[in-house]
């Protein structure tokens, strides 16, 4: 019944029997009995032959949706067997938001290369929210992402922690009473922000202008949780979408920001920045791997997280 299903696509595809026949390299006349023989097989028509192009009759169309859907678990399977039989012809997509895409994404890609030269990676940068949809709707494999929500159908692999840190412009004379909890960009790369010696209380940069992630943000979501927790009505001077615009805003002495310590290490400069630990269990989140549940995930996917969770 379906063994010949990609003829009946091929002329609903063309729109018409002759160009199918073109399309598929047979003769019109066989095209019309092979679709004649499914036909005597289902017992109904599939195509209306009176209208141009051709339409599908009632029947044909849930023919077409059966073939589509019988279409998809082939490609499937043979993608399986390709992966399992050959690794090296893999095709991985991979989602990020802008900072992943363009300081963690670029280093794991290259590393994980040098091992696997010939797998094909596609990098899709976008918001949080939009790359899970894109996984539940199977248009991408996996997504790496700070997000602590937890989605539909969608499990976690953890990557690594990070720390929110806060960053304060130099010139803020806030930074005066703080000294001795002041850190540079050398000192988190040095993990000296790991200390809890250096941690200070939000309550002290209460009278100062922030930058803020919209709520709908990980980082945005927590820091408006910390002004709750601590009863602080921040004054906020703007609200921006990724943690590279504020921490940027922050550099150029506007206000400040809550910043992971994964981006100060990732940038490598030095800014005109104090960064400050905060003495809050807030500030720790995992970093993951996103993936759909339920759904095939390549070798190569596959290989792809454990070469970077290892």
């Amino acid at each position: 019944m379906f063994k010949n299903k990609n003829y009946v696509l091929a002329i609903l595809k063309e729109g018409s029997f002759s160009k199918a026949a073109e399309a598929l390299y047979v003769s019109q006349p066989s095209l019309s009995a092979t679709i004649k023989r499914i036909e005597d097989k289902i017992s109904a028509p599939i195509f209306d032959r009176s209208t141009s192009p051709v339409s599908l009759t009632e029947i044909g169309t849930e023919y077409v949706r059966c073939a589509t859907e019988i279409e998809a678990t082939e490609k499937n399977f043979e993608k399986f067997l390709e992966d399992n039989l050959n690794l090296a012809s893999g095709k991985i997509r991979i989602g990020g938001s802008s900072f992943f895409s363009a300081y963690v994404l670029p280093r794991m890609i290259s590393e994980f290369n040098k091992i696997y030269p010939k797998i094909t990676i596609e990098l899709f940068e976008d918001h949080s929210r939009t790359l899970i949809e894109k996984i539940q709707e199977g248009k991408i494999d996996l997504v790496i992402d700070n997000s602590s929500e937890e989605f539909e159908n969608i499990s976690t692999v953890r990557y690594s922690e990070e720390i929110l840190l806060l960053s304060v412009p130099f010139s803020f004379t806030i930074n005066d009473s703080l000294k001795e909890y002041c850190l540079t960009a050398s000192d988190i790369r040095d993990n000296k922000h790991l200390n809890e010696k250096y941690s200070v209380n939000l309550s002290a940069f209460a009278k100062e202008p922030f930058i803020l992630l919209n709520p709908e943000n990980d980082t945005g979501k927590r820091a408006r949780t910390l002004f709750d927790k601590y009863k602080i009505k921040p004054k906020i001077i703007f609200n921006v979408e990724q943690q590279l615009t504020a921490y940027n805003i922050s550099s150029s002495q506007l206000g400040i920001s809550f910043i992971s310590d994964n981006l100060v290490k990732s940038i490598k400069s030095e800014k005109n920045l104090c960064y400050y630990r905060l003495k809050d269990p807030e500030i720790f989140r995992n970093v993951n791997f996103f993936v759909k549940n339920n759904h095939y995930i390549s070798n190569a996917c596959k290989k792809f997280i454990e070469f970077n969770t290892k």
